[in-house]
């Protein structure tokens, strides 16, 4: 046990002492910062992904920086795209969608789908159909100078219908309103896993432009420093507050509501330092053995919040 309250703290004390994120030396002047993800678009591909009115729904966040991927080419990855730099096209042909569909693409079988001429188009270049709201969406969306040829049948993928595409995967979502249950899948993330690019170039970087965060989720986490304790003892809980990418939250303010036994509620506050980080002290006497002693979380930060619960028991 001791051993396990020694690295508990270590890892607090890191988290006390360290700064996350990346920084950079100097901005470039075409450049933007997406806080939903933590990562710059800049130069060729901002100007491609901007072209694009519905460049968020259809590429999705950036999910890495422009960089050299391993099979050679200056890259992007974003959620549902990624973005490949050719120096040796022609001014404004020089940023091309990487074929995700093709290179992710393993057939699980057709589907048994009954279609009607009248609400299918077939393409010979690839030998399939496009059908039904699948073929709306393709159309209202850019057809195969955005998607490329069908390069599939509808399939069941991952519990989900779906059809893919040269550059895209299509997925049907039935639980959304009508109109909106066509996305794009999130083939991106799946093709940089497949590729065997470095792991480290999805975490959040610092924006180039300096430009400010900005927080749109909050993540709560809370463990206790003693998973058992005495029944009279002290105790610590520790909060910590991340944004939608695990960075720290500065100045949240949280609430947390001990439960005792015999129904005694005792409410704490606190503020979360620079690294996101908050703890309470507890002490108390004579608890009954073997009790469960549960801590109910709250924090908020900017309209923003969060909650999350953590316990630990009377041994003895």
């Amino acid at each position: 046990m001791m051993l396990r309250r020694s690295i508990t703290l270590m890892f607090v004390l890191c988290l006390l002492g360290t700064s996350w994120g990346s920084v950079y030396a100097q901005a470039p002047e075409n450049n933007k910062y997406f806080s939903e993800t933590g990562h710059n678009v800049i130069g060729d591909f901002l100007k491609f992904y901007n072209s694009n009115p519905n460049a968020t729904f259809l590429y999705g966040y950036p999910i890495t920086e422009e960089f050299t991927s391993k099979d050679g080419k200056k890259v992007q990855y974003f959620q549902r795209a990624r973005f490949e730099y050719r120096a040796d096209l022609p001014e404004g042909q020089r940023v091309q969608v990487t074929s995700l569909g093709s290179l992710t693409y393993i057939s699980t079988g057709p589907l048994n789908v009954a279609t009607n001429t009248f609400a299918c188009r077939n393409y010979t270049e690839t030998g399939y159909t496009v059908c039904f709201a699948f073929l709306e969406f393709f159309d209202k969306y850019g057809g195969t100078a955005q998607f490329g040829f069908p390069i599939s049948p509808f399939e069941y993928h991952e519990n989900k219908i779906v059809q893919y595409f040269e550059k895209a995967r299509l997925e049907w979502q039935p639980w959304k309103p009508e109109g909106q249950r066509v996305v794009v899948s999130d083939l991106g993330r799946v093709y940089f896993d497949k590729l065997g690019e470095d792991i480290g170039l999805i975490p959040p970087v610092i924006a180039l432009d300096n430009s400010p965060k900005t927080i749109s989720k909050l993540q709560i986490r809370a463990f206790v420093w003693k998973a058992v304790t005495l029944a009279t003892d002290s105790q610590l809980i520790f909060v910590i507050v991340q944004d939608q990418n695990q960075q720290p939250v500065a100045n949240a303010s949280c609430t947390s509501i001990v439960h005792w036994p015999g129904g005694r509620n005792e409410s704490f506050t606190l503020t979360t330092n620079t690294n996101g980080v908050g703890m309470i002290p507890l002490s108390f006497a004579s608890q009954p053995y073997g009790s469960l002693i549960y801590t109910d979380v709250t924090c908020t930060y900017n309209g923003l919040n969060g909650s999350t619960t953590t316990s630990f028991r009377i041994w003895y």
